[in-house]
């Protein structure tokens, strides 16, 4: 018989009052590493990301929802009343960190920072994820990721150079901030372990959208070049490393070194343009970047996508463009995991992206996301509240 999988997060509680995207993503992480993730709901209506649409398991339950929130406990919990307050700092006492993704200035107003938990638990760590900071005069400004991208520079760097600003499909700067909000958590976890003392783990969606431009960023600080739009997605030091016509489509070609543009020139058979004075190096290449594309693309656009990747794939880096439904029809993710399903009240088969972290080879379990409030009594009476005592806050409306 397989032992189940060791999870090294077992035995961690981390009380969440979070919503929609950024701060779920990464606590989900840490649910599916084996903490027990409270995420912290207002009684009626939840987290906002339940109500996104268009998809809905039923009403007020969304697809959307799921995808942030699967292996969480779900609390209804009115952290803006005396009542609710007393509820927190009760559970608060047995919980390993505390995390949110509020607005800079509400964490403070709602008693979920480190400096307000102290007393009841001094080893407690308190991640906080806003959007602009807690500490500066955008503390109560609301912002979400596109805002980000747009201010850090993202859509002047993504599209083809004579069309406008173009965002990344998605929301990746909630994700990538997200993870590093996880990142800090577990280390100051690690430091309240080996101390018995907490502390305050701060990251927002600016500073985090910033830190991901990278080498471009450096380049511009150090030498004053700015990195423009280059043509096909292209890298913008190194070609042939971009997208080409290909008879029925696109296909994304690497030459990232030189000895996979000798591959990629020999296994098309244009061995004769190793020769070319123009591609004849990697500065040559750059220099005739546009040249170099028309060239290939006659070539490319001979065969079809399929016909290339069977030439190229395994022997220089080299993919198809997909569209959504093509990426994840891919039997390559069936045969690697990726795709997992889940038992949902509603839907018995729900299919979801399994986690990209292994463990000893094998994929982390994966638990649909809760129901609104269906782990509020059972939490509850752990921290000892009696039957009536939960009766009496549901009809306050505290929970």
């Amino acid at each position: 018989m397989t032992k189940p999988l060791r999870l090294p997060l077992t035995g961690y509680r981390i009380l969440s009052a979070e919503q929609y995207g950024a701060g779920p993503y990464g606590t989900m992480f840490l649910a599916q590493l084996g903490a027990e993730v409270i995420k912290i709901e207002p009684p009626k209506q939840g987290d906002t990301a339940r109500a996104v649409g268009p998809h809905y398991l039923r009403d007020g339950e969304s697809l959307y929802f799921q995808s942030f929130n699967l292996n969480k406990k779900s609390l209804t919990l009115d952290l803006t009343v005396p009542e609710g307050q007393a509820v927190f700092r009760r559970l608060a006492k047995s919980a390993h960190a505390v995390a949110n993704n509020m607005r800079g200035d509400l964490p403070a107003k709602l008693g979920l920072t480190y400096g307000a938990l102290a007393e009841i638990n001094p080893a407690i760590v308190c991640a906080h994820l806003s959007a602009y900071g807690r500490d500066n005069d955008r503390a109560k400004w609301p912002g979400y990721d596109y805002l980000m991208q747009a201010e850090a520079g993202f859509l002047a760097l993504t599209g083809e150079p004579d069309g406008p600003p173009i965002r990344f499909g998605l929301s990746m700067v909630d994700f990538m901030t997200g993870t590093m909000m996880t990142i800090g958590l577990l280390a100051a976890l690690i430091e309240a372990g080996r101390t018995g003392t907490g502390r305050d783990v701060d990251v927002d969606l600016l500073s985090a959208a910033v830190h991901q431009t990278s080498y471009p960023a450096v380049w511009y600080l150090n030498e004053g070049d700015v990195t423009p739009r280059a043509p096909r997605s292209a890298h913008p030091s190194v070609t042939p490393s971009q997208m080409f016509r290909t008879a029925d489509g696109w296909i994304f070609v690497m030459a990232q070194l030189p000895k996979f543009w000798t591959i990629l020139i020999n296994r098309i058979d244009r061995a004769d343009l190793a020769s070319d004075p123009r591609f004849a190096t990697p500065a040559d290449r750059l220099g005739n970047r546009d040249a170099l594309t028309a060239v290939l693309d006659a070539v490319f656009q001979q065969h079809p996508t399929d016909h290339w990747l069977q030439v190229l794939r395994g022997h220089m880096p080299v993919s198809p463009v997909n569209a959504l439904d093509a990426a994840l029809d891919n039997p390559f993710l069936a045969e690697t995991g990726m795709l997992d399903m889940v038992a949902h009240p509603d839907r018995a088969e729900l299919r979801v992206l399994a986690n990209p972290i292994r463990l000893d080879g094998e994929r982390l379990p994966n638990r649909a996301g809760p129901l609104l409030g269906a782990d509020t009594a059972p939490v509850l009476v752990e921290a000892g509240y009696s039957v009536a005592e939960i009766a009496d806050l549901k009809a306050r409306g505290v929970i």
